[in-house]
Order: C-alpha cells, then sequence, then structure tokens
C-alpha cells in the first residue's frame, strides 16, 4: 500500500507476501512432513529432523513477533502522549485504557478521539477491533513492521 491509498478497517492489515505466503507456509509443511516421517520411521534421525523443522518454524515466527511486541509498546506510548495532549486533565481514565484501545484508537483522527474515549470508558466498545471499527475519520499507519 503506498502512501497515497485510502487506508480503512477494510484494508489496513499489513500483509508480507513472501512472508505470509511462502515462509511460514513451507516451514509450517515442513514440520508437518517431518512428524509424520517421525511416525512412520521412529529413530534418531527422524525426530531430529523433526525438532530442527519445529525450531526453524517457532524461531521465525518469534522473529517476527518479538518486532510486533516492540511496535505495540511504542504505539501505546505514542497514543498515550497524544491523549495526554488531546485530553488534559484526564490521566485517571487514560490509565483504564487498555492496550487493544491504544492500538485500536491510533487510527482516529484528534477531533473523534474524545467521543470514542467516553465510548471505551462507558463499556461500548471493549476490544481493539471493535475500537476500529468505530473510526469515521481514519488516521493512517504507513509506517508498521
Amino acid at each position: 500500500m503506498s502512501d497515497d491509498d485510502v487506508q480503512s478497517y477494510a484494508n489496513h492489515a499489513r500483509w508480507l507476501p513472501p512472508w505470509h505466503f511462502f515462509v511460514i507456509p513451507v516451514l509450517g509443511a515442513n514440520a508437518i512432513i517431518q512428524i509424520v516421517e517421525l511416525a512412520r520411521h521412529p529413530g534418531v534421525p527422524s525426530a531430529w529432523a523433526a525438532i530442527v523443522a519445529i525450531a526453524l518454524l517457532t524461531g521465525l515466527v518469534c522473529a517476527r513477533w518479538m518486532p510486533l511486541r516492540v511496535q505495540d509498546r511504542l504505539i501505546c506510548l505514542e497514543e498515550t502522549r497524544r491523549l495526554e495532549r488531546l485530553l488534559p486533565g484526564r490521566e485517571e481514565d487514560l490509565e483504564r485504557l487498555s492496550r487493544g484501545h491504544l492500538i485500536g484508537i491510533r487510527f482516529a483522527s484528534d477531533a473523534e478521539v474524545p467521543h470514542l474515549v467516553e465510548r471505551i470508558l462507558a463499556g461500548d466498545l471493549v476490544s481493539r477491533n471493535e475500537v476500529k471499527r468505530a473510526v469515521q475519520h481514519w488516521r493512517p499507519d504507513h509506517n508498521r513492521a
């Protein structure tokens, strides 16, 4: 997606085709094949091949998951600072927002943030996806990992 494309809830998911449609499926299939081989021909070599296949898949999934967790922490920091600027004096209310709320609200325009925060605090919007779906004026995030 280029910076010129309009981002919305419907198209904001970030897909990295080599990762999502090649690396993970190939490593997943390899792990399954090696486990089947181990079941068919038990022994040290087939057990080791299955362990290595599972380790490769697990390692690469973790290698993707860890930067996403760091990204989530950074988003929470950015959004907390933004909310403190947009809603001064509401620190106690803002502390009640979850990580999912902060991640979801990052797509909202400054003008609609107060209304969304009120809906979150009232219990109308519980999950990250509910918050994202409630955003009317989407503020794109093209810099995600």
